[in-house]
């Protein structure tokens, strides 16, 4: 073969590589090649055409099935010659394997700076007030030490293999709630649309919260603390003052704690507003109190996981600390015992009653927190062979174990109250508020301890940085970032600024006199029903539509291995079945909504059900606007409304193929 020849096979070969790259970007990748899987060492060198080529590789499988666009494909290439060196093109008719390392034309993601970033973001907004109060509450209403049974079997079947499926469903992906979307079943998208705005709901009360907490902090810088006195301007006749030195202390019916009307007549003033139909005023304190609040938060968030996930080693860890302080400290009270024996006597004929299995549904899934859009926002962040499954198992262990430590928190004080008041903890739990659990904590250092640990525990609870709704803002903006990328992707701050004071403002009405009550009918109606109903949808999109094969396989790609034969069955039949029954329940029997003295009215439940439903709406909406915006026949449109459409992959780094 002359030279001219030769010549000519090598402008036949680049119109060849030409044409397979047409539709991409020819700056996408690099083409490396390789003489078949043998590894020829560390030598490169640089065709004629101004490639690099190198012949160092030995990989042979790629490391992701999927191919999209804005990745260089790979078709036909020359190679090097069996001699490895030259740099010269050799005569076509022997197979060679072709490696293409490509590169992507999008921004490469944001990823955690260390794991214990992620983990520690997790456990943070798993572990919330859920775990500090609400757990005892119920527990010890739905038969104490019997309760575990139940709320165990209710984690392991229904509640973890929802919190895995999430965490692979977002690192496989990469996407946020969304945009993931497109990737498993297009016509489910309105699923990611009403996550964002049942967080903007929570971020809207939720916030509040931490208001009321961080005016428990600033007023315990007093000499002597106000939510100990009945001296004070809000006090009225009932207030009775009793501590341990008080063993002459008279309580009746009518009786009211120092430490409970610091909480309601102080810092609600639910006692200025008769009700619903007529909120009052925004009080100015916590409007102040709030306006802090979010302060921290946008600065926090602004600038990703890079920085949020640095203050999570404070607010994700402190909480602990202070927790087995408060229970080294309960546990030295008098009567702490009749507390946690309370807390741990089983009562098995409670299990009879279809009322504990569905608060234990509840419990853990509220406590766990899939649907959210948190959990895929986290994981979608995490580099693309990051052990997820472990994650799961010990993020979701972490939480239950949290739970039941709480409740000997809990409980210890409560033992004490009633020894204090000579009545059972049985009428002492029902009457108790969070405020005055540990109002006896004693000496004065704990009074302090006590605010700054509900503080942190509800940073920690959304948190991806650390303050209140981080986890849940950080979804929405995720799943905002990267659907609309060439849009917010370089004004990330702007944004965050615009959704923060959104917050802020939507935030105003559970400042007001009757605050309290908007705050209870949001945590009722506009979270509760309809976030289960969308991790329902999401669960049969993903093992149905998607199919269980196809996500084990991903999952399989990822950690090297596939779930087994019990993740299966929870994903395709327990999880569906566990969700429906929570919903089923609700549905049947309604919660009889009841604050204080206060109580709904039938208006108000239909003000509920409309907010929960202003949410979930999207997704039957955007199932039409995808049906009538699609092309071809019905037939068609649905055929292609349901399959997933080819994504980039970011985590993929060689292609390898064989080129004639």
């Amino acid at each position: 073969m002359d030279k001219g020849e030769n010549e000519e096979e090598r402008d036949k070969g680049r119109e060849e590589v030409r044409g397979a790259e047409e539709g991409t970007q020819q700056e996408n990748g690099r083409l490396m090649l390789a003489d078949g899987l043998a590894d020829r060492g560390p030598k490169s060198l640089t065709s004629g055409s101004g490639q690099q080529v190198s012949n160092g590789f030995t990989t042979s499988s790629p490391q992701s099935p999927r191919e999209g666009p804005g990745t260089a494909a790979c078709a036909v290439g020359a190679t090097t010659g069996p001699g490895g060196g030259t740099g010269s093109l050799a005569p076509l008719g022997g197979l060679r394997t072709l490696v293409v390392q490509q590169t992507s034309l999008e921004r490469p993601r944001e990823t955690w700076s260390k794991k214990m970033d992620f983990l520690l973001s997790v456990i943070g907004y798993a572990v919330d007030l859920g775990n500090v109060w609400r757990f005892p509450y119920i527990c010890y209403q739905n038969g104490g030490g019997a309760f575990l049974l139940p709320y165990l079997l209710m984690a392991v079947f229904g509640g973890v293999p929802l919190f895995y499926m999430e965490l692979a469903l977002g690192q496989f992906h990469r996407s946020g709630c969304i945009s993931i979307w497109k990737h498993i079943c297009p016509i489910f998208k309105g699923i990611g649309f009403a996550i964002c705005i049942i967080a903007l709901y929570i971020a809207f009360y939720y916030n509040t919260i931490m208001a009321w907490a961080l005016y428990y902090l600033i007023s315990s810088f007093q000499p002597t603390l106000p939510w100990t006195t009945c001296t004070n301007s809000w006090n009225t006749a009932n207030c009775n003052r009793y501590m341990s030195s008080d063993h002459n202390v008279s309580w009746s019916n009518s009786s009211t704690s120092p430490a409970e009307e610091f909480y309601t007549r102080q810092v609600l003033q639910v006692h200025l507003s008769p009700g619903l139909h007529q909120l009052g005023s925004v009080s100015w304190q916590l409007a102040l109190c709030l306006l802090f609040i979010f302060t921290i938060v946008y600065f926090s968030i602004w600038k990703g996981v890079k920085t949020s996930g640095k203050v999570v080693w404070v607010t994700a860890t402190f909480p602990y600390l202070v927790l087995v302080v408060l229970l080294v400290r309960g546990a030295t009270l008098p009567g702490a015992w009749r507390g946690v024996v309370f807390y741990l006597k089983p009562d098995w004929e409670k299990l009879l009653s279809t009322t504990v299995w569905i608060d234990a549904a509840a419990q853990i899934f509220f406590s766990l927190g899939p649907g959210f859009g948190v959990l895929l926002a986290f994981a979608s962040y995490n580099p693309f062979h990051n052990n997820c499954y472990k994650d799961a198992l010990v993020t979701s262990s972490v939480n239950c174990l949290t739970s039941f430590l709480s409740g000997f928190v809990i409980f210890t004080v409560l033992g004490y109250m009633a020894e204090m008041r000579q009545q059972s903890v049985d009428a002492v739990a029902k009457d108790a508020g969070e405020p005055e659990l540990v109002l006896y904590l004693s000496p004065h250092l704990y009074f302090l301890v006590h605010p700054l640990i509900l503080f942190l525990s509800v940073l920690s609870s959304c948190s991806c940085s650390s303050l209140l709704q981080f986890a849940g803002l950080e979804g929405v903006i995720t799943a905002m970032l990267d659907e609309f990328p060439h849009v917010l992707s370089k004004r990330r701050e702007w944004f965050v600024f615009g959704l923060v004071c959104v917050c802020y403002l939507g935030a105003l009405s559970t400042l007001t006199y009757g605050g309290a009550f908007v705050v209870k009918l949001f945590e009722e109606y506009a979270t509760g029903p309809a976030v289960i109903t969308v991790v329902l949808l999401e669960v049969i999109a993903v093992s149905w539509f998607y199919g269980t094969n196809r996500f084990c396989n991903d999952v399989q790609v990822m950690l090297g291995f596939a779930p087994g034969c019990f993740w299966r069955v929870c994903w395709v039949a327990i999880c569906p079945c566990f969700l429906l029954f929570i919903i089923i329940s609700f549905l049947a029997f309604p919660p009889e909504v009841r604050l204080f003295h206060y109580q709904y009215p039938p208006w108000t439940t239909v003000l509920g059900y409309c907010i929960g439903v202003s949410s979930f709406i999207c997704v039957p909406a955007y199932m039409v606007y995808h049906l009538l915006n699609a092309k071809g026949t019905f037939k068609q449109r649905l055929l292609k409304s349901i399959t997933p459409e080819p994504s980039s992959d970011n985590h993929r780094d060689f292609i390898v193929t064989n080129a004639v």
